[in-house]
């Protein structure tokens, strides 16, 4: 088990490749253009250079993961020795579902198929493939080289040798997995995503302003970000996602998204990726902001 893919350059896919390829696996990193790629292996490459700056690794581990990692635009090349591979593309289940199946036809048999989905059911991708005691949950949490968390999800096939290696796997590359059920938006956004909703709310309704309803609960709950910062950080459209998706699967309404975070996703400001979102982002402050998680 040294050959991991990864589905998807963007910030979970690189982060997720950064952190095997620091543990010394041999990284698939698969995304549909060079141009994704390039720009996936410059973070990773930036965000390497950061820990090297603060001593807590050297320039000769930096190149040592840097070539531990492998580009690829076709998914059968890119998956064809892997053990494991580990999906991280968008928040959409059709598109999972498109990728999972292909993953079925291309991948060994005996290939482990994970899925960084913070919300979608693994019973439902699992269900695709011809597999499905072999698809798992792996939700890793953003930045993924500094959060310890592994959120591990069982489909309702998902083998008892599948999860124990998830489990074992996790934590060989330093991470704390947690053991959850196939439910909508799992622990970890069944609990964020209506806090930062009711903060939307709260927001919409007047109640107080931005800086305000942070302060409250960083000061007051002390939480290290406030919840619609946490929101900007995560995307906007991510949030809107992981509620219609719980909205959907439990039909309660308290999941119901609130209509200023359809309206801003809409208007294009999704956080801190576009630029504008509850704060104004320039490219310094987003830079800034990005360093500090890496301290």
């Amino acid at each position: 088990m040294k050959n991991i893919a990864v589905i998807g350059a963007g910030t979970m896919g690189n982060g997720i490749a950064h952190t095997f390829a620091q543990f010394d696996y041999n990284v698939q990193l698969i995304d549909i253009s060079e141009a994704a790629l390039d720009k996936g292996i410059a973070t990773i490459t930036k965000n390497l250079d950061r820990m090297v700056s603060k001593g807590k690794i050297s320039e000769s581990d930096k190149e040592r993961t840097l070539g531990n990692i492998t580009k690829y635009t076709s998914m059968k090349e890119g998956v064809q020795y892997a053990s494991l591979v580990i999906e991280a593309a968008t928040e959409n289940s059709s598109l999972k579902a498109k990728i999972f199946k292909e993953l079925d036809e291309v991948c060994p048999e005996d290939t482990i198929l994970a899925t960084n989905t913070s919300s979608i059911s693994i019973t439902q991708i699992a269900s695709v493939t011809k597999r499905p005691e072999k698809v798992i949950g792996m939700h890793f949490m953003n930045p993924v080289p500094i959060m310890k968390l592994v959120e591990i999800i069982r489909g309702y096939n998902t083998s008892d040798e599948v999860m124990d290696f998830t489990v074992d796997l996790s934590k060989k590359i330093n991470k704390i997995p947690v053991e959850v059920n196939d439910y909508p938006g799992f622990v970890a956004n069944r609990i964020l995503m209506p806090m930062i909703n009711e903060s939307i709310e709260t927001l919409y309704n007047g109640v107080a302003g931005v800086a305000e309803i942070d302060t409250v609960m960083k000061l007051g709950m002390a939480h290290p970000m406030g919840p619609l910062q946490l929101a900007d950080f995560i995307g906007l459209d991510v949030c809107l996602s992981i509620l219609n998706v719980m909205y959907d699967g439990f039909k309660n309404p308290k999941y119901a998204p609130c209509p200023l975070l359809v309206n801003m996703v809409n208007a294009g400001k999704l956080g801190i990726k576009s630029g504008e979102g509850f704060y104004d982002y320039s490219e310094s402050r987003k830079a800034e902001k990005v360093a500090k998680m890496f301290k």
